[in-house]
């Protein structure tokens, strides 16, 4: 039987994954906070009071910038302050729902990584608006299996966080994900349908502890498959918990 393995956010687009001991799914939306902030690398176009889906190139993201992946952050929700670490030491704290706080994140980016920004790296948010690399609001899901099958093709160890999922599955065989599209899965006490397989780009190259450039994760499935999906997308249809352990049934 196929079983939850672990739940995890990203309250900002391209930092830090943050794991969940569980979490309330609600019909038509991401999982609470995934994606709340992004980080603008100059002028994208994003509008807060008419807040679009943008492709994830106008923003500071893993599949360009994997220095990002050095960086440990943690987003509390209740004071809304993220927590930026670099090299086992804070370098920022500050309260995103501020003018102040913004300006000392975006303070932070501007010596970070200078020679990366095209502009101003301001951050972005919208009330209900999730930054994510797809315009629906989904769910991500990974199966582990094939995640160790990339293993046997890369020859490496591949940290299943590579692929920022949300929910990482244990227990279906390798790639049959793939074929769940169109189908409903229940997960605990929710409801998902399975609406789009995930066309995986560089970000996947990035080892998410050290930030190295080590592996090609979407050519290694190029030449296995003639195509580079790995993991499903899946609207949430009925809310309700969701935890490890739970079981995951068609």
């Amino acid at each position: 039987m196929a079983t939850l393995k672990s739940i995890y956010r990203y309250p900002v687009k391209g930092l830090s994954p943050e794991q969940l001991s569980g979490v309330r799914l609600e019909p038509g939306e991401t999982l609470p906070a995934d994606r709340k902030y992004a980080i603008e690398n100059g002028p994208s176009g994003f509008d807060p009071t008419n807040p679009a889906y943008l492709p994830k190139t106008r923003f500071l993201m893993l599949m360009r910038n994997e220095r990002l992946a050095s960086l440990d952050t943690r987003y509390h929700d209740a004071t809304h302050t993220l927590t930026i670490g670099h090299e086992g030491r804070e370098v920022v704290s500050a309260d995103l729902s501020t003018k102040e706080g913004r300006l000392a994140i975006e303070a932070f980016f501007r010596r970070f990584m200078p020679n990366e920004l095209n502009g101003a790296a301001k951050v972005l948010q919208a009330n209900g608006h999730s930054f994510s690399d797809v315009s629906a609001k989904v769910v991500s899901i990974i199966n582990l299996a094939s995640v160790a099958a990339v293993e046997t093709m890369v020859g490496a160890p591949v940290h299943p966080l590579r692929f920022r999922a949300n929910l990482y599955v244990d227990g279906w065989p390798a790639w049959s994900e793939l074929d769940l599209v169109g189908q409903e899965i229940a997960i605990g006490d929710a409801r998902l349908k399975v609406t789009k397989r995930i066309m995986r780009c560089a970000a996947t190259n990035v080892d998410p502890d050290t930030g190295a450039r080590d592996l090609q994760v979407p050519a290694t499935l190029m030449r296995a498959f003639q195509h580079a999906d790995c993991g499903i997308y899946a609207r949430v249809i009925a809310g309700g918990e969701i935890r490890p352990g739970d079981p995951i049934n068609l």
